[in-house]
This record gives structure tokens, sequence and C-alpha cells, in this order.
């Protein structure tokens, strides 16, 4: 099994960065996440977790029915495969053992705002004086210098998503955040790849680096199409929903005669044509509304009309089967029992004895008080 979506052929990767060791300076999900990706191709990291605030905060975002334990799973999804070591930062003794695993690591991971990592002796300039060829990853919200915390919904909404992402047909758009951290997960896969050219760099130079990722910059890269679209036409995109600025039917949510809702993601017009042969609308894909994609843009409210007329004559099975058959990209809209009722085995987690495996607790160095945090 493997924990990042690779198929069992790929098990070799699970040793590409054996030998390598990564310092976690990091809670939540941005930064811990990029541990995760480390610690699964083989790398050892250690996580360094507060013991005056029980660890990194999400042990305790628990939802109803978590069995009682100082692990959630949202703490889980993000620090499989690591160790934890409990320091107080605050404390000398704790920040001598934290420069020792410094000293040790190849790559150090923080998400501490640049003053608060001045103050505890965990910033770059402190930890490189400490190891020459260290690579270090920040994570901030904003800009370094601005101080200013960053949090997954409030880069969502300031950089534009809850707007697009709202409801075309309520008062106001009702904006709505997307209902994963993002923004997070966005900034987690650019330290990656900074960290891994970084890693290449030293291999060919010898040289470290300091290489920082901000939420709200990797929100903003992140509106691709949505953003040169205003680029280029100075249009202020609207609240679309599921649907796509620049694509129909891409998106679209339609229900069939067994009240079941599935998705259409045509994106050529010989696409739309076998649609529309395969509903039995042949005209549809002759009237000039519709013949085109910039024409079917363009009049996408009467296009959702005839579409949805024409899908409610069809069980979601049926159509979904013959869309298959015909090249059609299509899908049914899945709560999460059925995503992992479908999902391949290699793609769940469980070990050996059918538990979740998370982080492993073990301290680095001799501790005052041994064990968990």
């Amino acid at each position: 099994m493997t924990r990042s979506g690779m198929h069992p052929d790929e098990a070799w990767t699970h040793s590409l960065f054996e030998g390598l060791c990564v310092l976690e300076l990091a809670s939540v999900l941005a930064g811990p996440s990029v541990g995760q990706f480390f610690a699964e191709l083989g790398a050892r990291v250690i996580k360094v977790e507060n013991p005056a605030t029980r660890g990194d905060v999400t042990r305790t975002w628990k939802i109803a029915g978590e069995p009682q334990s100082d692990r959630s799973a949202y703490f889980h999804a993000c620090n499989w495969g690591k160790e934890s070591v409990a320091l107080d930062l605050k404390d000398p003794r704790g920040v001598a053992i934290m420069h020792r695993l410094a000293a040790a690591s190849d790559v150090v991971i923080s998400n501490h705002l640049p003053r608060a990592a001045r103050s505890l002796g965990a910033d770059w300039d402190t930890l490189h004086r400490l190891r020459a060829d260290l690579i270090m990853g920040s994570i901030v919200g904003y800009d370094p210098g601005s101080g200013r915390p960053g949090y997954d919904a409030i880069i969502q909404a300031e950089a534009g998503y809850y707007y697009l992402n709202g409801d075309p047909t309520s008062a106001g758009g009702h904006p709505t955040k997307m209902p994963v951290a993002l923004m997070d997960i966005l900034a987690g896969h650019q330290l990656k790849e900074a960290l891994l050219m970084a890693l290449l760099r030293r291999d060919r130079t010898g040289v470290g680096s300091h290489v920082t990722i901000s939420l709200f910059d990797a929100a903003v890269s992140g509106l691709t199409n949505q953003a040169t679209n205003w680029l280029v036409t100075g249009r202020t995109p609207e609240p679309l929903g599921s649907e796509h600025p620049n694509i129909a039917p891409y998106g679209s949510v339609f229900r069939t005669a067994d009240g079941k809702p599935l998705v259409l993601g045509v994106g050529t017009d010989r696409q739309f044509r076998h649609l529309c042969s395969l509903l039995d609308i042949p005209d549809a894909a002759d009237d000039p509304r519709f013949a085109r994609n910039p024409d079917r843009v363009r009049h996408r409210d009467a296009l959702n009309v005839v579409l949805r007329e024409a899908i409610g004559n069809y069980d979601r099975e049926v159509l979904l089967a013959r869309c298959e058959a015909e090249g059609i990209p299509a899908g049914a809209v899945r709560k999460m029992d059925e995503v992992f009722g479908a999902a391949p085995a290699f793609l769940q987690l469980p070990d050996a004895s059918g538990s979740a495996k998370g982080v492993r607790e073990a301290v680095i160095s001799p501790p005052s008080a041994p064990g968990t945090l």
C-alpha cells in the first residue's frame, strides 16, 4: 500500500529519500503535509511539538464520534510516518536540543512567523550557521515582512475563492468556502517543489538554500484561468458555483430519472456532438446557440435547460455507462462513503491491525519526561 496514491508497482519510491533527515518545526496542515511527503518517500522526519500546548493543535480538532486519544483524524491526515519530540522552545534547554537536531538535518520545515522564529532561535540565519548546506523551507501567510498570520479560510476569502465559488442563483452570490483547506494544500505543494529544487541545487553545488512560500501567493497562483480571464479582458469573474467560466457544459450538475446527480465535463465540440447523439437530441448539436464552445458559454442557461430535460430520461448508471462507451467525460456526484467504496485498496491507509497509522511518538534526546506528549 502507498500513502500518496501511487500504484504498488512504484513502491521503489518509498526509499527514495532514505538517509535524508527532515526537521519539522510546523503545525496544522501546510508544513506538516510537506513533512509527510518526505516521510512517505523514506526520509526520517522529526516533528517538534510544544509540550505546553499538548502538541500540534490539530491533535484536538476532532469531529463527533472520534475515539478518545491524543490524535485526531485531521492530525493523521498529515503526520504519517514521522517521529515526534516534545520541546519547549522558550526554554534554553529545548532550544539547544532543537539546534542539535537542526545541525544534523538536511531540511528544516517551518511555519513560524519570522519574528517568532527569531525569538525562538529557529530562524534561517541562526540555523544556517549551524549547518552551511542546510535547506530550509518556510511557510508564511502573506509577505514575509508582514507578520500577519495566515489562516486558510481568510486566505480563501481574500484571494477570491469564496466569491467565485458562490451560488450564481442567490442574492449576493452567497460566497462559499471550499470544503477543504485548499490554500494550505496549494502552498504545501509549492513548498515541496521549492525544496526539491533546493535539494537538486545542493546536490550539484553543495550550497544550502532558504525558500519561502506564502499562502496568499499560492492562492493567487491557483486562480489560473480565472485570473488570466480578468487580466486579459478586464471583466471581473462572477460567481458560477460548479460551472466553468470558459467551457460548457463543464462542471454542470444534472439529475437523472432516478434522482441521482451527475456531472458533465464536455471540453470539445466533438464531444458535445457525441453527447447530443447519445441523448437523442441531435438538433441541439446544430443549434447556432450551442454548436461551438464560445456559443455554449454565452447561452449556458438555455443549454442547461435542454440538457436537464434530456438527462432526466435516463437512470444514472445507464447514462454513465453509455458516456464511458462513447468517450464522453461524465461522472457521479459521490458522498465520502461512495468515494472510498470505489477507491482501490492501495489508496487506503490501515496498518496490519486495521487501524490508521499516524506519527510515531518518540523522544530523540534525553528528556525530562520520557514518552509521548
